[in-house]
């Protein structure tokens, strides 16, 4: 037999087969078209209006400049992302801005309340009525000193305790108290010029120290060094770990010291008289290194910055507008 017609007989008797499509394009006889109609769908024609407002805005300010009023410039014309937007309170670690999906590691602080009325009322009677004296105190422990005609008083917030701290008797009276700026040591000025030290734990005097012709009537802390000022237009600095009454004098003020406070460095104090004038001084000059005479009424509230060095704030009474 030939070969071709072996070739044919073979070829012919193989069974046939139906060819589909293409190994690279799939077959698409059983495919819905309708699904893949996209030419009306809500995302086209937002695109669309999209690309509009792009493509008009980018006109505008081709041909009439920049500052031209109209819809604002979109910020993401020839960029292909929007930028993300970061949180400076984030716990993620490059900064991620989660608020749009509804996650927020940013702290919320609600905006703080003041009351209007006091939540506690403390009976103080025979409170001295004088401008110029200082008988109220809060100390770092939490403990409120009043001075009360010649008594000092003390209450404990936290356990809503009274004590009864010292006696002056009736030819003294309290004309200043100020808290030690760490432990339980109190200072009392006095109208008869003394300042004392008390040791509100023991309710005990530990210390009694001379230096003024008149009242005390404003007390200033700095570590282990006490300022007092007088009626008599001194400022006295009281070393605690020396057994003199007074380390140094400072004479300035013309009329009583009424105001006196340390900066929080420790370097710098100021002092305020009745004559309504402001000093400052500093630990190595027995003069004032800054004179301020702005005010027209008496220098007594007195206030450094603990955030910002040198800043300092201070008040006057009733006439100083």
């Amino acid at each position: 037999m030939p070969i071709n017609r072996m070739i044919d007989s073979n070829y012919n008797n193989s069974p046939s087969r139906t060819i589909y499509s293409d190994r690279f394009i799939p077959s698409r006889s059983g495919s819905n078209f309708a699904l893949f109609d996209i030419s009306n769908s809500p995302t086209s024609d937002q695109g669309k209006e999209d690309r509009s407002i792009a493509y008009q805005s980018l006109l505008r300010a081709t041909l009439f400049g920049p500052d031209t009023p109209g819809t604002p410039v979109s910020r993401n014309i020839f960029r292909y992302k929007t930028e993300t937007k970061r949180s400076l309170h984030s716990l993620q670690p490059l900064g991620y801005d989660e608020s749009g999906l509804g996650i927020s590691h940013s702290p919320v602080k609600a905006p703080r309340k003041v009351p209007t009325s006091p939540y506690k009322v403390l009976d103080a009677p025979g409170l001295e009525d004088d401008f110029y004296l200082n008988l109220v105190d809060w100390s770092p422990n939490n403990v409120l000193a009043v001075g009360l005609e010649s008594c000092v008083y003390l209450w404990n917030a936290c356990g809503n305790k009274v004590t009864k701290l010292c006696d002056l008797g009736i030819r003294d009276s309290i004309c200043s108290v100020g808290w030690a700026q760490c432990g339980t040591h109190l200072a009392v000025g006095t109208n008869n010029g003394q300042v004392q030290i008390w040791d509100a734990s023991n309710c005990r005097r530990v210390r009694t120290m001379e230096g003024h012709r008149s009242r005390v009537g404003v007390l200033a802390w700095s570590s282990s060094l006490l300022s007092s000022g007088s009626h008599d237009k001194s400022i006295l600095h009281r070393d605690m770990r020396a057994r003199d009454d007074f380390a140094s004098k400072l004479v300035g003020h013309k009329k009583e010291v009424c105001g006196l406070k340390w900066s929080y460095d420790e370097r710098e104090q100021a002092s305020g008289g009745n004559e309504n004038r402001l000093h400052v001084w500093n630990q190595h000059s027995a003069q004032p290194v800054l004179k301020h005479c702005e005010h027209t009424a008496s220098a007594k509230a007195i206030a450094w910055s603990p955030h910002r060095h040198g800043l300092l704030a201070s008040g006057g009474g009733a006439t100083d507008r």
